[in-house]
């Protein structure tokens, strides 16, 4: 295996993150704490608009969650995702914004991505909700994902969740916003603009707590519910329950929850990445910068989507292969064995042997967009930290390899 000479990211982690863990481990409360409540504190802080109350929208109210699947889960089950419903998502993301409604017992409805974009297709969203009409109103949430931090068509999602509930049937609507911090339209913050949003902390995304999530809501209903399933159906929190005068067996189970809190040792890592959340972006959007310049000079790379309040997570360079001798996967072969860390985002869900024996019809075929975006792109390396110098090395290597495979 070559040796990495510029990985595929590389979280930005200070003094001040060691300073909190250790205090975390000094204070001698590790697990779901102060820390915890504070970094849910600052994170609402952070996606509230100044015009919020001008346009009359509830405050947001966030929970940190020990995953992003953990939260989507929980967003879920809050929407009444469950069996004898579905849910409505892409085919291009990560498995789990799928398999999150498996897991509530509902069947999940595919639509495809957009063919200039990543993005879910609003018009194939509504070519489900149409025949879904028909047949009796089984869609209970439409499942939206910001892919690389590039935000859906919120508008146009939005107003279709509108029309085609009904007074005895709201369809809901839940971001998976796990690449999209702080990206910012004119409608608000991604993963605040639908009923729920999802936020990941996974160690590469734009802030990290190594492992970590945020549900966020402005609706107290559902964020009741998700705060009582997040810990076991338990009317109490652990923070509660132990420094409260109240003894802390004295709760009740009023719901089959889950195990889904967030640590104070990990929440610790969020508190001060998310003071410099914006300055991460920055950071990003200077390697960006350099990319796309380098790149828009070369006949066989075509330049990622870039919409309104883009957050820039994954930089998605995409191949033409009428231009090369080789296929993506070749390409992105030579860029490993040149010392580059890469990966691919993503392979779409219908790959997957689970959900081709689930949906049968389920196939490359009917879903074109998806499987020609995969089959041309690459995600290369990109994170705060990222030197001009690694970044001119990606940008050499990848001018090389398409440089001596054109046609």
């Amino acid at each position: 295996m070559a040796e990495i000479k510029v990985p595929f990211h590389r979280a930005a982690i200070t003094k001040a993150e060691e300073d909190a863990v250790l205090d975390v481990l000094r204070s001698g409360w590790l697990t779901t704490g102060k820390y915890a409540l504070e970094f849910e504190k600052k994170f609402s802080a952070a996606l509230t608009c100044p015009d919020d109350q001008e346009k009359g929208r509830d405050p947001i109210i966030s929970l940190a969650v020990n995953s992003n699947t953990s939260g989507m889960i929980l967003a879920m089950e809050a929407c009444g995702v469950k069996a004898g419903n579905a849910v409505i998502t892409t085919p291009y993301t990560f498995v789990s914004t799928a398999a999150c409604a498996r897991h509530l017992g509902a069947d999940v409805y595919f639509a495809d991505i957009e063919k200039d974009s990543y993005s879910i297709d609003p018009n194939k969203i509504e070519e489900i909700l149409k025949k879904d009409a028909q047949n009796g109103h089984k869609v209970q949430a439409i499942v939206p994902v910001h892919i690389a931090g590039n935000v859906c068509n919120m508008k146009a999602i939005l107003e279709l969740a509108k029309k085609y509930s009904t007074p005895d049937h709201k369809i809901y609507v839940i971001e998976d916003a796990a690449h999209s911090f702080p990206s910012k339209t004119s409608l608000g913050f991604a993963g605040a603009i639908g009923d729920v949003g999802v936020f990941s902390f996974y160690v590469t995304k734009t802030i990290t707590t190594a492992e970590g999530g945020m549900v966020c809501t402005r609706n107290p209903d559902l964020a009741k519910r998700m705060t009582v399933m997040r810990m076991h159906g338990m009317d109490r929190t652990t923070w509660d329950r132990y420094t409260s005068p109240r003894a802390s067996w004295e709760y009740d189970i009023i719901a089959p929850g889950y195990k889904f809190n967030l640590p104070d040792l990990l929440a610790a890592l969020g508190c001060c990445q998310v003071d410099r959340a914006n300055l991460f972006f920055e950071q990003r959007k200077k390697i960006v910068e350099k990319y796309n310049k380098a790149f828009s000079k070369l006949d066989f790379i075509q330049l990622p989507p870039d919409g309104e309040g883009n957050a820039w997570h994954l930089y998605l360079m995409r191949i033409i292969p009428e231009k090369l001798t080789i296929s993506r996967e070749e390409f992105a072969k030579k860029m490993q064995a040149a010392g580059l860390g890469i990966s691919v985002h993503f392979i779409p869900i219908f790959h997957f042997t689970y959900w081709k024996e689930l949906y049968p019809d389920f196939t490359a075929e009917n879903y074109p967009q998806a499987e020609d975006h995969y089959q041309r792109t690459i995600s290369i390396p990109l994170y705060p930290d990222m030197t001009e110098d690694a970044a001119q090395l990606v940008i050499d290597t990848v001018t090389q390899i398409g440089m001596e495979n054109r046609k």
